[in-house]
């Protein structure tokens, strides 16, 4: 099974919001005391074994917002000792991360759905998972509001992710026994992932290139990846090859074939290359024909069905800012490889 999608607007399902902001933020106040057998525990354990509903992490949240008052006082550290007898009052209040996961309309593209997978065209721009400075309007939110299912699924199915400023298909399960099975396939490499990258610097050497280089985080810079020794630093093994489509003195148009799905395996084996995406300032990109993200875009994805054990396999065109970029090599290979 072959398709060709577009973006369409993804839209709730059921929500039920009336009078959300007028009720405000649901509280809770819990008045508790501490048992003979917490005596001598940190405070954040005990919270945790007196209100087991809710995770150490929301509790810790709960006492560094100061909606913990212990014997009175607010402020106290997680680390606190406590003792037999002593008074907590907790004021269960929702957090950024405990609102995360909440419906919200958000547009997505979708090219397939049946009632056991979902098929998602990501714009540029949506971030997939809520995470500090994205608490909502993500993908996820997305999802939980497009079918009640997501909710009964773990991450609302999301089995692999593309960066907020990529582009392209991701598969995501409707239940859990489907999104094991796609772990599975994605672990086994039973899951084709093919991407399209506009790069700086005209390609040398043979069409073809394979890079086998472990990713790790860049020990200089918490917050990219960098090729690792393994013998030396901490990481993960990642290949990916790579196919030159066009190549003039300022740029290259790439084919980009995961075997292994590293947090920001292109980008950082192109970069390792010598050829930095296009737009990809954390990796040493600059802004190019127009291009204000980076250049890179998941076009093909294909596996077999988890229940049908169907050949599926989607192919998504560029979208209109990468189409415009590749103006720079000609309307001819616009359109027989874009």
């Amino acid at each position: 099974m072959k398709q060709t999608i577009g973006i369409i607007s993804a839209t709730p399902l059921d929500i039920q919001a009336e009078d959300a902001e007028e009720l405000g933020p649901e509280s809770d106040i819990r008045d508790l005391q501490v048992g003979t057998e917490q005596h001598g525990e940190r405070l954040d354990k005990a919270l945790a074994h007196s209100v087991p509903e809710f995770s150490r992490s929301y509790l810790q949240q709960l006492l560094e917002s100061g909606f913990v008052s212990f014997n009175g006082k607010t402020g106290l550290k997680a680390s606190h000792k406590v003792k037999a007898g002593d008074a907590i009052a907790v004021e269960m209040r929702p957090t950024p991360q405990s609102q995360a996961f909440k419906p919200e309309a958000v547009d997505f593209g979708i090219a397939y759905e049946d009632a056991h997978i979902l098929v998602v065209n990501k714009p540029a721009g949506l971030v997939v998972h809520p995470a500090p400075g994205n608490w909502s309007g993500t993908l996820l939110n997305g999802l939980l509001a497009h079918a009640p299912c997501f909710l009964m699924v773990p991450r609302a199915g999301i089995v692999h992710r593309l960066d907020k400023d990529t582009s392209g298909l991701m598969v995501v399960a409707k239940s859990r026994e489907v999104m094991d099975a796609l772990v599975k396939a994605i672990a086994a490499r039973e899951v084709s992932r093919q991407y399209l990258a506009l790069a700086h610097g005209a390609w040398s050497g043979p069409a073809r290139k394979t890079v086998d280089a472990a990713i790790g985080r860049d020990p200089r810079n918490r917050l990219r990846m960098a090729v690792v020794d393994l013998a030396t630093q901490s990481g993960k093994t990642a290949r990916t090859d790579f196919e030159r489509l066009a190549s003039d003195a300022s740029s290259s148009y790439v084919r980009c074939i995961l075997h292994t799905g590293r947090t920001h395996q292109i980008r950082v084996h192109m970069a390792s290359l010598g050829h930095p995406l296009i737009a990809d300032q954390v990796y040493g990109g600059s802004a190019l024909f127009g291009m204000r993200r980076q250049a890179l875009h998941a076009t093909r994805l294909a596996f077999l069905h988890p229940i049908s054990a169907e050949a599926l396999q989607f192919d998504s065109p560029v979208p209109a800012d990468m189409a415009q970029a590749l103006l720079h090599f000609g309307p001819a290979l616009q359109s027989g490889l874009a």
